[in-house]
């Protein structure tokens, strides 16, 4: 009986022992810790948030389970794609010998000692103006000196021995302001104005407008550029104006 008695007593220590030592494992195997990252107690940060900046790699122990899938499907991720802001328009030369023609400019052709040519034109929706003899003559990205002797040159060509020829703009073609102005739409353009005089010719601000800086639309040769401007930034023919709204 004592034999019986200490080996049944033998048999239930080793359970014990064999219990404890999975318990121990399994307290092993417990979830990687997480890390985690207190803000700034600065007023700054709590009053405005934090900016942003790209955040810091951090090592974390991995076992597998949902915690490796989770960052393994943030590795897989595109990168954000990066915003771009661009800065103001210079502002080109408006008026004089630079001057590009455009649609809807209207134009003053003197041909001296032709009566019959020399009349008021304006540039179609084409780019062109259309005279006696020659026909459509290409005017779009010109300046007019360029146009000038484009025209000479078609008239030499078997209708005037030497044809002497003026162009001048008679009319620019209009300006446009949107958004946040009491009469917005279409108007004509003056000779060196501003942005603050173009929102004056279209009845000032709203009260909800946005007063120190619009975005002007600046279109030459085919191509647009947009930019965010201040109010004495000079326009030229054919631009668009749009005033925001500000939020508060």
């Amino acid at each position: 009986m004592p034999v019986a008695r200490a080996f049944r007593w033998s048999i239930l220590a080793a359970s014990l022992a064999a219990s404890a030592a999975l318990a121990l494992g399994g307290c092993m195997q417990t979830a990687s810790p997480v890390a985690m990252v207190q803000p700034r107690p600065d007023l700054d940060a709590m009053a405005y948030g934090q900016p942003y900046s790209a955040p810091q790699p951090v090592v974390v122990a991995d076992g597998g389970g949902a915690i490796g899938a989770l960052r393994n499907s943030f590795a897989s991720s595109p990168a954000p794609m990066p915003v771009g802001y661009a800065a103001p328009m210079a502002a080109p030369m408006r008026n004089g010998a630079s001057y590009h023609l455009d649609a809807g400019d209207k134009l003053r052709v003197v041909v001296y000692g032709q009566e019959g040519l020399t009349n008021s034109y304006a540039i179609d929706a084409g780019g062109s103006i259309t005279m006696p003899l020659i026909g459509a003559v290409p005017a779009r990205g010109r300046t007019t000196a360029g146009l000038a002797g484009e025209i000479a040159a078609r008239l030499r060509n078997g209708y005037i021995r030497e044809p002497s020829v003026a162009v001048e703009i008679e009319t620019y073609r209009p300006f446009f302001i949107l958004g946040e102005v009491l009469a917005p739409g279409q108007y004509p353009y003056v000779p060196n104005m501003t942005v603050e005089s173009a929102v004056a010719i279209a009845g000032g601000f709203s009260p909800r407008a946005k007063r120190d800086m619009v975005t002007v639309t600046h279109t030459e040769n085919g191509g647009a550029m947009r930019a965010v401007v201040p109010l004495g930034t000079p326009l030229a023919p054919g631009d668009t104006v749009f005033v925001g709204e500000r939020w508060f």
